[in-house]
């Protein structure tokens, strides 16, 4: 495991940083597909009121920034933003500059002005004194053309992301409908959330690592692909979903969770597991114990937690423990476990394994 003495930020410091000091801006260096662009939604549920410029950098090009309009009466020409960005509603924004140092150099001088501390500008219109700007770009090592000048350097301020632990991606993937089987996956193989700047994984099959050539590899941002094809994977054949998670999360992961679905589908049924929660068999290896806890996060109603609950007393200590933690994170099935009566007895009951 990689050590951090402070070298690092999380996802969610990284939000909080930017926050409490809009006058700086912050390069967010990450790996690919660490959720550095859902630093924007968080900044949005802090700042309901402000407006939201997501620039693409690398996929502009000078006339999608702004472009001059000629005054006749002063004999002069303006700049003026592209309206897509909102800067003209004089409204705080939250600017998020994504992947700015793969830009064009004549984009990225256009838009040199957003990083100036005081009156930070687009074209000719001034951004609200109120707005957080930061950007987002690879690590150096990723190999992927992250360079930057030295002027640019000397106005922003580079902070390294480090790449989400299991438990920091499942409080996200619970509240965005990310497939319980994907969830009970990450669980039980953690070496998918590992990072190659870590000496030690460079043999890890499932990561990212520029060091050798991969067309898909496991990320935040490809499990959330992943997870789509997870949910419709009934009405495919076992050809068909091999091919599209191996282009999803690569071929090592593709292969192992495959057979982790297979093991899946042979679980009791979430109908048989509510109309007979003293009877139902429990599963009894950690991979199965995964996905049924995950799965039931997901399924839980006011009408089913009570009998699921008789259900969970007959698993291991530890699992009726990440049952009841996640579930405190998930924003739409908190309220349906602290309402239950039988829930908030085992919470009594068990404080000791919170």
């Amino acid at each position: 495991m990689e050590i951090n003495f402070g070298t690092k930020v999380t996802l969610k410091q990284a939000a909080n940083l930017i926050a409490s000091t809009p006058m700086n801006r912050y390069m967010l260096r990450g790996e690919p597909g660490i959720g550095k662009s859902s630093i924007m939604a968080a900044l949005k549920e802090k700042f309901p009121t402000h407006g939201l410029a997501y620039i693409d950098v690398p996929n502009m090009d000078l006339g999608d920034i702004a472009m001059p309009v000629i005054d006749h009466e002063t004999k002069t020409t303006r700049y003026y933003p592209n309206a897509r960005f909102g800067f003209h509603t004089n409204k705080p924004m939250i600017v998020m500059l994504d992947e700015f140092t793969k830009g064009f150099p004549a984009v990225i001088n256009m838009l040199h002005p957003l990083l100036e501390p005081h009156n930070p500008r687009l074209g000719d219109v001034p951004v609200h004194p109120e707005s957080f700007i930061f950007m987002t770009g690879n690590l150096a090592t990723d190999g992927v053309g992250d360079l930057m000048k030295a002027h640019t350097l000397n106005r922003i301020i580079p902070v390294e992301v480090s790449k989400p632990s299991f438990d920091e991606w499942a409080e996200w993937a619970m509240n965005n409908g990310i497939a319980p089987e994907i969830l009970a996956f990450g669980k039980q193989y953690p070496q998918i959330f590992a990072s190659y700047t870590d000496g030690a994984q460079k043999e890890n099959p499932y990561i990212f690592n520029p060091t050798k050539p991969m067309q898909a590899y496991v990320s935040p941002r490809s499990l959330e692909r992943a997870s789509h094809i997870v949910n419709i994977r009934k009405t495919l054949d076992q050809d068909t979903l091999l091919a599209a998670l191996k282009g999803a999360i690569g071929e090592a992961a593709a292969r192992d969770f495959q057979a982790y679905l297979d093991f899946a589908d042979q679980l009791p049924t979430w109908e048989a597991t509510i109309q007979d929660p003293r009877h139902t068999p429990v599963p009894k290896s950690a991979g199965a114990c995964a996905i049924v806890v995950f799965g039931a996060i997901s399924k839980v109603e006011k009408d089913t937690i009570t009998p699921f609950m008789q259900y969970l007393e007959r698993f291991e200590p530890e699992w009726q423990a990440a049952f009841a933690i996640n579930i405190a994170k998930s924003a739409t099935k908190q309220k349906v476990a602290f309402s239950c009566k039988a829930f908030s007895d085992w919470v009594a009951k068990n404080e000791d394994l919170l």
